[in-house]
């Protein structure tokens, strides 16, 4: 089972504490989430590579190139 930690700041006591049912559901509710928002910042950014790529192609310049104009 998962444990959360707390700590009273008052008397310094530290208790490690069972998540409850809705704890533990809210917590992979949320790595799902997080997961799910990495897939699409990755999915993005494979799709502005794609569009970068495409762009320099019909441009017909070399990513090298592109820098070079850039700079």
């Amino acid at each position: 089972m998962t444990n959360k930690i707390v700590v009273d700041c008052s008397t310094g006591e530290v208790q490690e504490i069972a998540l409850t049912a809705e704890e533990i559901a809210e917590r992979e509710a949320m790595a799902a989430e997080y997961e799910a928002q990495k897939a699409q910042e990755e999915a993005d950014k494979v799709t502005k590579a794609e569009a970068k790529a495409e762009l320099l192609d019909k441009l017909g310049i070399t990513a090298e190139e592109a820098q070079l104009l850039l700079s």
